[in-house]
Order: structure tokens, then C-alpha cells, then sequence
């Protein structure tokens, strides 16, 4: 915690130095910078992101130091019971020896093998291994963290309010005016992804390499590139819909500008979200807008980018977290740039458990075996109103 509350601490000093810097040159020549003070503030800019992502690494690292020094067992405090609790299915150790064995290309001791439901072929992973591709997807993608995820086994349709019941001052003895609410529905599939990984012969009979924790990490990566990408500007055509799109979030706010976001832009962003959303809501642009951003001032001269000065917390804009992807689209003319909103409104659906299928003999004349991941998912925003879009001028 000491080595974080350092990089908090020098971030806070870098940030003021830099704010100083600014201030210290809007006096001179109308505020316009100078080439060389162009440079300097570019390096010292570039000094507070490089800290922010120590920071972010510093945290993960934190977290698992946490969940590694849990207690393993719990005291006993009763009587012990004689029999305890028998895995079974993809959670016993039978399925995931036998998991091992076929991924080394063995045969399977005990013949407990479930086949994935699907016309791919493969064997269902294991559950610890499918959970270890889960906390990977968490760790790399920030929508997933922000999301709401559901499991389905099916085409789910969710039904959704389209207009509310009012209720009328009334007479007595007088007739009552009847509600006609009515009801539409948002329909959530599941889209295939797949990712191919080749291993060396050598790698696999070498019994010393990790090969599970290897295509673990390897799948978790690809397959959070890949979905955070979808779920900010997917089109829903053979892949989820993305909130920067048409089919995701409402837009609050249109700029003036095609280039420059102003603080009455933020502003107008932030109250275009109805308040109970705005308990829980948050911003989300990707790091050259939070760059853009970070130099702008309300009325009273404050910033308002305001850096997080403690651990696992996000940076936060106008009082709002602020959540960053590569995938949001950047601020140019008639983009979407920034969303603001509460994310529980976009739900991803995971369909089934994920799949891992050996190919032996495609790459073989390489000295190679390959593995196949697939899994099923969508992503919608469920509740446009829930989730407002800035969007750019033309």
C-alpha cells in the first residue's frame, strides 16, 4: 500500500506542477503557447498518464495480493461431519484431469468429458478454468466491470415500459380516467467469438509449462479486446450492439464544435441524464478526449478533471467516475465521444459455458497443435434514456 499512496502522492505533485506550468503561461502572448512550452507541457503530460497506468497495475497487483492472502481453510468451529461435500460435473476433479489430458492430445482416464451443445465439437472447459477466462475478461474489460451481465441458454426478449401510467385528479362521484401504458421489448441473443491459439509439440511435452494457465490468459486477452471493442461500437450485425452507436445510448447533447468539447458541453451532459440515473452514473471516453478534457476550467477557475487520490477508486469528472476504453470514438465531427450515464442500463448476456476444441492434425506439419476457444455473447443497451451521448458538430 506504501509503494501506491507514493505513486497517489507523486501523481498529485505532477498534476499540480503542471496546472502551475499553465497557469503560470496563459499570461504571456494571449495564453498562446510556445513550440518549446508546447514541449514541456507534452512531456509533463505524458509523466501524469504514465503514472496513471502504474497506478492501475499497482492496483490489480494489490488485488490479487489481497485474495492470495485469504485463509485458505476455515477453523473448524463445529462438529466435524463424516462426509463432505463430492464435486461433480465440470467441477470435479475427475473432469478436469481428464480436461488436462486432452489438451495434451492423452486419452481421458475417466471418461467424464461433457461435449459443448453446439455443432463445433470441443469438450465444455472445466469450471475452475472457465472461471479463471471470466476474471480475465473482468480484468481487461472495463464495460464488463461497469455492465450488467446475465447468463442465458436462450434468445431472452425483456419487456420495458415504453410509456407510463398518469394518474388524474378525480371528482367524486365522478368518472375515473383510465391508463393505457403500453409495453415493448428488447430482444438479447448471443453472437459467436472464437480464437485460435498454436502450441509447439515441445511446449506441450513439457511438463513443466503451465498449458492451462497459458490458454487461459491467452483466450481472457483476445476475448476482452475483442468484446470491449463490440460493446462500444459494435453494429449488432453478427456481433452486440455498442453504446457509440444507433442502437445504444440517446444523444443528450450535440457540441457546436466538430473538434472542441466545452465545460457548458459537460454540463448540459451530465442534466440531460434524469436524476435517478444520475446516482450511479458515470463518464465514459477514451484517453485522448480525458487529454483534451483535463485542461479545462469551470467559471471559478477550478479543473474539472479531478484525479483519484485513493486506491481502486477512478479519476472523476465534475464529481462523476470516469471510465476510459481505446474503442470509445475519438472527438471528430458528428462522432460520439463521450457517453454519460448509468451502465447497468447496457446488459451483456453470456449464452452457455465456453468451449475449448484440440485440432491435432491441421498444424501438425508445423509441429504444432491448435486449440479453439468459442463463446456466446451479446450486448444492448436495454434502456437508451439510461445512458446519454455527446455528440460532435458537423
Amino acid at each position: 500500500m506504501s509503494k501506491l499512496l507514493e505513486l497517489y502522492d507523486k501523481r498529485g505533485k505532477a498534476v499540480a506542477m503542471a496546472r502551475a506550468f499553465l497557469d503560470g503561461k496563459r499570461g504571456d502572448d494571449n495564453g498562446t503557447l510556445s513550440a518549446e512550452d508546447e514541449a514541456v507541457y507534452a512531456k509533463m503530460e505524458a509523466d501524469i498518464m504514465a503514472l496513471g497506468r502504474e497506478i492501475e497495475r499497482e492496483n490489480k497487483l494489490t488485488a490479487l495480493d489481497a485474495e492470495l492472502s485469504k485463509p485458505t481453510s476455515a477453523p473448524i468451529t463445529n462438529t466435524p461431519q463424516k462426509s463432505e461435500t463430492i464435486k461433480t460435473g465440470r467441477a470435479s476433479d475427475e473432469y478436469k484431469a481428464d480436461f488436462g489430458n486432452v489438451l495434451r492430445g492423452k486419452m481421458p482416464v475417466n471418461n467424464v468429458l461433457s461435449t459443448s451443445p453446439d455443432t463445433d465439437g470441443g469438450y465444455l472447459v472445466p469450471v475452475e478454468f472457465e472461471r479463471q477466462i471470466v476474471m480475465g475478461l473482468q480484468e481487461a474489460n472495463v464495460i464488463r466491470s461497469i455492465a450488467k451481465t446475465i447468463t442465458t441458454s436462450a434468445e431472452r426478449k425483456i419487456p420495458i415500459a415504453a410509456t407510463h401510467t398518469t394518474a388524474k385528479w378525480t371528482a367524486e362521484n365522478a368518472a375515473i380516467t383510465e391508463s393505457t401504458p403500453t409495453f415493448d421489448q428488447k430482444t438479447i441473443d448471443a453472437f459467436k467469438l472464437t480464437d485460435l491459439v498454436k502450441v509447439s509439440i515441445e511446449l506441450l511435452q513439457d511438463s513443466m509449462f503451465d498449458l492451462e494457465s497459458y490458454i487461459a490468459a491467452e483466450f481472457a486477452r483476445a476475448f476482452g479486446v475483442a468484446e470491449e471493442e463490440a460493446f462500444c461500437v459494435g453494429t449488432g450485425t453478427g456481433q452486440p450492439s455498442g453504446i457509440f452507436t444507433e442502437q445504444g445510448g440517446t444523444v443528450g447533447v450535440t457540441a457546436t464544435s466538430p473538434t472542441a468539447i466545452t465545460v457548458d458541453n459537460l454540463i448540459d451532459l451530465v442534466y440531460a441524464l434524469k436524476s435517478p440515473y444520475r446516482r450511479n452514473a458515470a463518464f465514459l471516453m477514451r484517453d485522448i478526449t480525458v487529454s483534451a478534457l483535463r485542461k479545462l476550467k469551470d467559471s471559478n477557475g477550478a479543473y474539472l478533471w479531478q484525479p483519484s487520490v485513493q486506491a481502486g477508486q477512478p479519476d472523476r469528472l465534475l464529481g462523476y467516475p470516469l471510465y476510459t476504453s481505446p474503442y470509445v470514438p475519438a472527438a471528430t465531427a458528428s462522432a460520439l465521444p463521450i457517453a454519460f450515464g448509468d451502465f447497468s442500463n447496457y446488459w451483456i448476456a453470456d449464452r452457455m459455458g465456453r468451449t475449448v476444441q484440440r485440432l491435432n492434425e491441421l498444424y501438425a506439419g508445423n509441429g504444432q497443435v491448435g486449440f479453439i476457444a468459442t463463446e456466446r455473447v451479446d450486448g444492448k443497451v436495454i434502456l437508451s434514456e439510461g445512458i446519454q451521448l455527446l455528440k460532435m458538430g458537423a
